[in-house]
Formats: C-alpha cells, sequence, structure tokens
C-alpha cells in the first residue's frame, strides 16, 4: 500500500499568518508523528516588543534578527542524517521578505535585499516536502491574538495583522516550490479537539495534487 504524504514526508512546513495556530499545530503533528518541530522563538527576539510599539525605527534590527534565526536553523538541516527522522518547521524562508517589504522603508529594504539574497543560498537546496498554509479572516486572527495575550505582541496593531493576512495571500498565490495544502482554520480546532486534529490529518495524508484545499464541513 502507499504510505500517504505524512508517513513519508522528511520535512513538513506549516506556515500562516499571525494567530493562525501554526505552532500549536506543529507541535501536535510532530507528537503524532514523532517528529522533531524546529520552530521559530519570537519571544527571543529582543526588538520585537519595542517594534510592534515603534515599528519605523525597529523593523530593520527585528528583521535582520528573524532572518539570522531562520538561516541558523535552517543550515542545521543541511546536517547529514538530520533527516533520518521528520523534522517540522513552523515557518517558510521564503516569508521573510514578506515582513520587511512590509516593514521596511525603501533604503532600509535594499540593504536587506542584498543580505537576504546572500545568506538565503545557504538554505537553498532545502525544500519541503510539503507546506500546510493555514488560513483565517483577518478578523478571526485579531481576535486570536489578543486573547492569546502575549506580552511581546501587546503593542501590535489590528491593520498590522490585516496587512501581513493580505501579504500571505499574493505569497500562497504564485508559490509552487513545493505541493501545497491550504487549509481554512476558521472552524478547527485541532490543538485541542481530537476529530479535527483527526480529519485534518487525514486530508492532508490523502493529498496526491501539487495544491489542494481543506474546508471543514465544505
Amino acid at each position: 500500500m502507499k504510505k500517504g504524504i505524512l508517513e513519508s514526508a522528511r520535512h513538513i512546513v506549516i506556515e500562516g499568518p499571525i494567530g493562525v495556530g501554526k505552532t500549536s499545530l506543529a507541535r501536535r503533528l510532530g507528537k503524532h508523528l514523532d517528529a522533531e518541530p524546529i520552530l521559530e522563538r519570537p519571544e527571543i527576539n529582543p526588538f520585537l516588543s519595542s517594534f510592534y510599539r515603534n515599528s519605523s525605527r525597529y523593523a530593520l534590527q527585528t528583521q535582520l534578527f528573524f532572518l539570522f534565526q531562520r538561516i541558523d536553523q535552517l543550515r542545521e538541516l543541511s546536517q547529514p542524517g538530520l533527516f533520518s527522522r521528520t523534522v517540522i518547521n513552523d515557518y517558510l524562508l521564503q516569508k521573510d521578505p514578506l515582513f520587511a517589504e512590509l516593514t521596511l522603508n525603501e533604503n532600509e529594504y535594499r540593504l536587506y535585499r542584498q543580505i537576504y539574497a546572500s545568506l538565503s543560498q545557504q538554505a537553498a537546496s532545502i525544500r519541503p516536502d510539503i507546506v500546510i498554509y493555514l488560513h483565517a479572516r483577518p478578523e478571526t486572527l485579531i481576535a486570536r491574538v489578543h486573547k492569546r495575550n502575549m506580552e511581546f505582541e501587546h503593542g501590535i496593531t489590528d491593520d498590522y495583522i490585516m496587512r501581513i493576512s493580505e501579504k500571505y495571500t499574493q505569497l500562497f498565490h504564485s508559490y509552487n516550490a513545493s505541493p501545497v495544502m491550504i487549509v481554512n482554520s476558521e472552524n478547527l480546532n485541532f490543538a485541542e479537539d481530537d476529530e479535527d486534529f483527526r480529519l485534518l490529518v487525514q486530508h492532508i495524508d490523502a493529498m496526491r495534487g501539487h495544491r489542494e484545499y481543506f474546508n471543514k464541513g465544505g
């Protein structure tokens, strides 16, 4: 019997805008697959809380810290033997310029692109076997961010979340480097609801095309 995509994958990426639940899904899917989650750690970015309060002053520092963190983690994936077990990331490197374009001024963005072009070559060979793209309405994302009430996110604005959501829509409209499962997370509680998680895993594992969609009840 042919293996499902989750069973055969060695590198899974879960992506989506702030508040969509990608880290929660990465952790639960990691336990389900006995996989190793390699996750972003926004809470250790020393500039992030300042950025949410004063974006124009701290945007470049914040963005470069995230870029270096992501590159360092992805560089580790190229080490021999790491893919002896499945690895799950809660980000794509390609999303890094998305945030940079949104937050940096013209001169900063030009400098950022030079640094990104140089560093991203180090991770060019790391391509996910599947990307799970979670999306939800901006209003839902805003409500979730407010509900979780993380200290370093206290300065985040509703407008910023809405603009990030739109950037993700644009990114995944054209992304085709890996197979993509697009998941409407509006009515899914895959972190706590066992049946929701089972349904999601079932649909992802049955994926056969390069781009498919899952909408609970749809």
